[in-house]
């Protein structure tokens, strides 16, 4: 009987997983935007009659564009058919173990490139533009989660 309760007290509605997955969805994409317009800002402070400050914004929202096109909606369907797969689903469930460490890694390669690139004018383009680009894809490919009406099955 305690084996049962505790197993029913873990389980959790598909539903929420969808929410919590679309939620560090959007969330990465707000702070990368952030992130990358901090660094824009530097940038634009060290040289600001360069056009090449609006380049990198430029090519961030183009690449993030493809990105999302081209691979995160795709991961975003795919996660999506695998929640929807859990018999007994559990509040952690919402990526795979896999993601988990995949973010925490990405984090931290972007927490020591911002840092790497502080001063340097087209290093803080660089990193601005991969954090745009990857805010863009992450923004724009959460629009799945409407599309699948994943909030109301």
């Amino acid at each position: 009987m305690t084996i049962i309760a505790k197993s029913q007290a873990v389980s959790t509605m598909h539903r929420t997983l969808k929410i919590l997955a679309v939620l560090v969805w959007i969330i990465g994409g707000v702070m990368l935007i952030r992130k990358g317009g901090e660094l824009l800002v530097e940038a634009y402070e060290l040289n600001a009659t360069s056009a090449w400050t609006w380049i990198a914004v430029a090519i961030g929202v183009f690449l993030g564009s493809l990105k999302s096109k081209y691979l995160f909606v795709k991961s975003c369907r795919k996660n999506l058919t695998r929640i929807d797969t859990l018999e007994q689903p559990k509040l952690w469930q919402f990526y795979r173990p896999k993601f988990f460490l995949f973010l925490t890694l990405m984090i931290a390669t972007g927490v020591i490139l911002s840092r790497m690139a502080h001063g340097s004018y087209p290093f803080l383009l660089s990193v601005a533009a991969l954090d745009i680009s990857i805010a863009t894809a992450l923004l724009s490919s959460s629009v799945v989660y409407w599309q699948e009406k994943a909030f109301s099955k």
